[in-house]
């Protein structure tokens, strides 16, 4: 089974590139399953329900979000649905949306880390949870770490080292170049990039970046305009173990 997973999708420009980029990988690597983090696709900040759409629609099976999860308000009754749209499953049992879900016998799971970033419960006891309370548990488990700090996503890779499929970072929009499946045969990227514009800040337009920076001011920001990177990861997984075969980086560029 051939999975693959785009990193944070930002604005206009990241869902054109969805478009445009995921049905011609999905023939030319024969990929079973689609994964994108949405939690930036409405206007750099939130997920609605047609920006979740679009996605679909062009061949994303789950979307996974993070710390903007309910930035646009009107996300919530689709969280709250049947649709394959997760959060962060360590955040409050009461925050709209569900923490995993299980489509086309792929269980793909999600926690926000809490070093630098969010006010959200343990990520290992959440996970630890999650696993012990599944009546069947399914071969094959995604897990999108939704973390700022690469200390926490890279002690969660090794915490869940043989228990999971996959280990995969997002939220920080830069890519790395640590793919590996660890010893116990779990996939590990700390993060995966994003689907965004080339020429700006994580996505924003340097104008108004640089603003904020060098007054302290809370300038509105802008999703900038140009080429659009694509980051992704795909995963060859044996679905009778549900371990990791490999894992390798898919970056392309859209102009």
């Amino acid at each position: 089974m051939r999975i693959l997973m785009a990193g944070d999708v930002v604005g206009k420009p990241g869902r054109r590139a969805i478009r445009e980029l995921v049905p011609t990988l999905c023939r030319e690597l024969e990929i079973d399953f689609v994964i994108a983090n949405g939690e930036n696709c409405a206007g750099g900040l939130g997920l609605t329900p047609n920006t979740a759409d679009e996605l679909f629609q062009a061949g994303v099976d789950v979307i996974t979000t993070g710390n903007h999860a309910w930035a646009k308000k009107e996300i919530v009754p689709y969280l709250e649905g049947d649709y394959p749209i997760v959060r962060p499953m360590n955040y409050p049992p009461r925050a709209p949306g569900k923490g995993y879900c299980v489509h086309n016998g792929v269980l793909v799971a999600q926690v926000i880390g809490t070093v630098f970033l969010a006010n959200a419960a343990d990520p290992f006891e959440a996970i630890d949870s999650m696993l012990s309370q599944l009546r069947e548990v399914p071969k094959v488990i995604i897990v999108d770490c939704h973390t700022e700090a690469t200390s926490e996503i890279g002690a969660l890779g090794w915490y869940l080292d043989g228990r999971v499929t996959a280990v995969l970072g997002t939220h920080t929009h830069v890519g790395t170049v640590d793919a590996k499946v660890l010893p116990k045969g779990t996939a590990f990227i700390s993060d995966i990039g994003m689907v965004g514009p080339r020429d700006s800040v994580i996505g924003n337009a340097t104008k108004e970046v640089l603003e904020r920076f060098l007054t302290q001011e809370r300038v509105p920001l802008k999703v900038a305009t140009g080429p659009v990177v694509f980051s992704s990861v795909m995963l060859d997984v044996d679905e009778q173990t549900g371990f990791a075969r490999s894992i390798q980086r898919v970056d392309r560029e859209v102009n």
